[in-house]
């Protein structure tokens, strides 16, 4: 098996949970071995020091996340300025990967104990 060698302009990955308050930030980035969990308030403020932080790994971002009611939209648009690269995750593929991968449709419920 073969390493994988990680080049300049392998993407920073940011996976966000939506919500109306508040936003759950987990990102990864290719040369570290840790993830970073960040908190972003629904706020222009709280955009610009997400948009900050994603430069400061000066890499390509990649972002994705649920369309969650209208809650995703600011932000999605501010990223999208930004020019990061933006995915939305359709909720009927996320419901199906939860299935498949614990086979229970509890979100919550680790490995289908319920």
């Amino acid at each position: 098996m073969t390493d994988c060698d990680i080049t300049a302009s392998a993407p920073v990955l940011a996976a966000i949970d939506i919500s109306k308050e508040r936003h759950e930030v987990l990102i990864e980035a290719p040369d570290k071995k840790r993830r970073r969990r960040v908190s972003v308030l629904n706020n222009l403020d709280e955009f610009d020091r997400l948009i900050s932080l994603l430069r400061s790994y000066q890499r390509p971002v990649r972002v994705a996340f649920e369309a969650t009611g209208n809650y995703h939209r600011a932000l999605a648009y501010q990223l999208g300025s930004a020019g990061f690269e933006i995915k939305l995750i359709s909720s009927i593929a996320l419901a199906r990967t939860r299935e498949a991968l614990h086979n229970s449709w509890d979100k919550n419920d680790p490995a289908g104990r319920a």
